[in-house]
């Protein structure tokens, strides 16, 4: 079953599709609302924050970048801390990245509708009421779910070819956006009045980075590792699509806070940045300022931009299953990829379940972005690690080798643990407590074993277990400038996470399992000769 699965994955897509579906991951709900929520908590200097976030976001994502043609794996993102680690590590990096992405999906479908609900008709206002979806809004987003899913039911080649299509629209509608907000009302002097540049002080600029839609945005540079299996050139197009989708869009939202900056009226401004509000950001200014145009074009792209991101994302979410049931914490039936459409079906109708459960819980844009951006800077933990551990282990399969990986992964892994903390508490510890909840499904797989290798696998993971209880103590003990007691002062937290980051970086390599040998085509199918590492089961 699982061979004849994997001889069903389509290599169909080249360096161009890979890189629209990682630039229309980038660009889809983030666009819409993240200079807004930005501005809010950072003021003008949220222009910094998009920076710094990609800065960040390229560090992180040259890891993965070669993880990725290390192993081609259809749903690498979730895989490749279980080459490195074995399965409890293994469970935790996927179990974090899968909450993370799958959530994404009725966030996009959610975009939309509250970008509808500013349409100048009596139906469309009650639609949101400017917390949360009414059940007519719901009932909407749902559809969008759907549609996402029945593009992503029947082939790869279909998604590939809606999704290119999506993007080349979605980069077109910001620029337009920023070109008109520029030309019809800019102020200059909102950069410097009203509080000044950075009103919040530089820890709003940090906080920014981490729950305002920066990296939730940003996030979406996962979407080419995830489908690498499915490449024709994994060794060319994943390292090209991964960097070449962060530092695009990173100039598309800096040119857009810009924007969104500029185009406030000074009196809304002198009110306070925490104090704007507005349902569709963009579309509410282009009305104030009479660029009737711009605003009929930005409430079509409200479905397009997100609902290219939905359906991107309920493409990788199922390789993301798919990846987790080849680990072994999945049930067979999502190992299966159809034989003549090239997808895992039964993934797919797992995620849109999940989609839906998220929906109803979680019915604004704001409160699951942070959520979202969390879970994933846990994930995100794993990566320069395993691939520093793979580097030492897999020297015959290395088609990328990036230069200076080693000091570019230990950086990496400082700035997810700084930016992590800069998310503020209690948020950290929420965020971390749902990882914990999905530890009752690792110990029933390990239960089917027979509860074999239960220690090994298990002191191969206490880094990772010490690293975030470090991280969820020193978020509650650190300054309260990110919600804490203020028992560490602002500066000296900082100083601190990053010396001990370092210490659970060498910790973690330090704890990679041993290997036993190296075999052929497990799990990813090449033209040239691919080795997986095994482990001791």
């Amino acid at each position: 079953m699982e061979k004849v699965s994997e001889k069903n994955v389509k290599k169909e897509l080249g360096t161009f599709a890979l890189l629209m579906t990682g630039l229309g991951t980038i660009i889809g709900s983030g666009w819409l609302f993240g200079a807004w929520k930005a501005a809010s908590v950072a003021g003008p200097a949220a222009i910094i924050a998009w920076i710094l976030g990609m800065i960040a976001t390229v560090f992180i994502g040259l890891t993965y970048a070669e993880l990725g043609t290390m192993f081609p794996q259809t749903g690498g993102m979730v895989r490749y801390a279980q080459h490195s680690h074995g399965p409890f590590v293994g469970f935790l990096s996927g179990w974090a990245n899968w909450i993370a992405i799958v959530s994404v999906i009725p966030v996009e479908a959610v975009a939309s509708v509250q970008y509808m609900s500013s349409w100048p008709w009596d139906w469309a206002g009650r639609l949101y009421d400017g917390k949360e979806l009414s059940s007519a809004g719901l009932i909407l987003a749902g559809a969008l779910i759907i549609v996402y899913f029945l593009l992503n039911f029947w082939t790869v080649r279909l998604f590939a070819t809606a999704n290119s299509a999506i993007t080349v629209f979605k980069l077109v509608v910001p620029l337009l956006t920023v070109l008109g907000l520029i030309a019809a009302g800019f102020h200059t002097e909102n950069f410097t009045s009203h509080g000044g540049f950075a009103p919040y002080g530089w820890s709003g600029v940090l906080t920014a980075v981490a729950t305002s839609g920066v990296v939730f945005a940003f996030n979406g540079f996962q979407s080419p590792v995830n489908l690498a299996g499915e490449a024709k050139n994994p060794n060319r197009s994943i390292p090209i699509a991964v960097v070449g989708s962060i530092l695009m869009a990173g100039g598309v939202y800096v040119l857009l806070q810009i924007a969104f900056i500029g185009a406030v009226s000074p009196e809304q401004a002198a009110k306070g940045w925490s104090g704007i509000h507005f349902n569709s950001p963009f579309a509410d200014l282009a009305i104030a300022l009479n660029l009737n145009w711009l605003a009929l074009l930005l409430f079509a792209d409200a479905f397009v931009s997100p609902s290219g991101a939905g359906i991107t994302n309920t493409a990788t979410t199922a390789r993301m299953v798919y990846g987790m049931k080849e680990n072994g914490h999945m049930p067979k039936v999502f190992g299966v990829i159809h034989p003549i459409y090239g997808v895992p079906r039964a993934a797919l109708c797992l995620n849109l379940a999940v989609a839906f459960v998220f929906l109803f819980l979680f019915r604004g844009w704001g409160s699951l972005a942070e959520v979202i951006s969390v879970a994933t800077l846990i994930s995100y933990a794993t990566g320069p690690v395993a691939v520093m551990v793979l580097r030492q282990r897999d020297t015959a399969n290395r088609p990328i080798r990036v230069k200076g990986m080693g000091a570019i992964a230990p950086v990496a892994f400082i700035l997810a643990s700084l930016i992590l903390y800069w998310a503020t508490w209690p948020l950290t510890g929420k965020v971390v407590l749902i990882m914990v909840l999905g530890l009752p499904i690792y110990l029933y797989y390990q239960s089917k074993e027979g509860w074999a290798d239960f220690i090994p696998r298990l002191k191969a993971g206490l880094w990772l277990i010490g690293y975030l209880a470090f991280m969820v103590l020193i978020s509650c003990l650190g300054s309260e400038r990110f919600g804490g007691l203020n028992l560490i002062p602002y500066g000296a937290d900082m100083v601190l996470i990053a010396a001990l980051a370092l210490v659970f970086y060498f910790w973690g390599i330090k704890s990679a399992r041993p290997f036993d040998s190296v075999r052929e085509g497990e799990g990813a199918e090449r033209a040239d000769r691919v080795a997986v590492i095994g482990f001791r089961q």
